[in-house]
């Protein structure tokens, strides 16, 4: 054998090597399956995306985060139940859609309870007392822990109408998310709760199912609902942060390596997603006057204490034992 075929034969052993190796770390990769209900161009489909990427490189290739979006995995109530299960691995939503196991954890979704976005962000962080408070009971009683957040940004009432005041929408029908503290809040807008899907919604509207619905502005530009709805009144009425949760047996099965770069990444996009939210406020109330939407904002009358002052008195009257709670959060600096 000359020396050239054995350089051949020695490089085609080592490319072979190599394949077996990076098949093999593959093929004993962790896999998590992470399921969410946003859409194409929301934030948080971004943040999903890219926490699956910074995981898998943080955790060297030991972890896979298989991301299943726009309710791919079913609705928000059976994304939650599947990861309870197990079948699905993890998942991120409101923090209103874990009350169906503790709830409690309704309350970080609460309106008029944030003094700004980063008191939001820094209030759901799960190493704070009243995170750790309903972590304990997410697992005791669901098998779901919390480990992480996203922040979509300020929450705001679409409609086909103007509305400066709860009393523009008495006793209309109004999209409510399916959760309790959903319908509470648009009772406390005067309307009518009518729950709908997401998936639905811009059938809802164009069909006159409801006249409106509130979300942060990433969502309304993002579905496209300047196409069903006129008007935007810059509401602010609730600052969406979305709770990352995950099957409390697939957490245990992880190293403390594994976890701590789970952990690590979350923390970082939570930041991140801040930014983002809030870089792109002012962006998106332009692009949605560039596509024909009146925005409404307080200069233009919009009554921001007549929704307040009703909004947090139906709550109030609703969620008793979110007191202590609320009392917890407007302490975190």
């Amino acid at each position: 054998m000359n020396f050239k075929t054995a350089a051949t034969l020695a490089t085609q052993g080592l490319t072979l090597s190599l394949a077996i190796s990076l098949s093999a770390a593959s093929a004993s990769a962790e896999t998590i399956r992470y399921a969410h209900v946003g859409a194409e161009g929301d934030l948080q489909t971004r943040y999903a995306s890219e926490a699956a990427e910074a995981i898998a490189e943080a955790s060297d290739g030991e972890l896979e985060i298989q991301v299943y979006p726009a309710s791919q995995l079913g609705g928000v109530a059976e994304m939650v139940d599947g990861v309870r299960m197990g079948s699905i691995g993890m998942g991120h939503h409101d923090f209103a859609s874990l009350a169906r196991i503790v709830p409690e954890a309704a309350v970080f979704n609460a309106p008029y309870i944030y003094r700004d976005a980063a008191h939001a962000l820094a209030a759901t962080d799960p190493e704070t007392p009243a995170v750790k408070e309903i972590n304990e009971r997410l697992i005791e009683d669901g098998g779901v822990r919390i480990v992480g957040r996203i922040y979509r940004g300020a929450r705001h009432v679409s409609s086909n109408f103007e509305v400066k005041s709860p009393a523009d929408l008495k006793d209309k029908p109004f999209r409510a998310v399916p959760l309790d503290l959903w319908i509470s809040m648009v009772k406390g807008f005067g309307a009518n709760p009518t729950p709908v899907a997401v998936s639905e919604l811009p059938t809802a509207l164009m069909t006159g199912l409801v006249v409106g619905q509130e979300n942060p502005l990433t969502m309304i530009a993002a579905n496209k609902l300047d196409e069903v709805q006129s008007h935007v009144a810059l509401t602010g009425h609730m600052h969406s942060v979305l709770a990352v949760f995950i099957n409390e047996d697939v957490w245990q099965g992880l190293t403390d390596d594994q976890r701590s770069a789970i952990t690590e990444v979350l923390d970082d996009k939570a930041d991140e997603s801040l930014e983002w939210a809030q870089s792109s406020e002012e962006a998106l109330v332009e692009e949605l006057r560039g596509r024909g939407m009146t925005v409404v904002t307080a200069d233009d009358g919009l009554d921001l204490d007549a929704f307040r002052e009703q909004v947090s008195a139906q709550i109030s009257a609703d969620f008793p034992s979110f007191d202590s709670y609320v009392e917890q959060i407007a302490k975190v600096d």
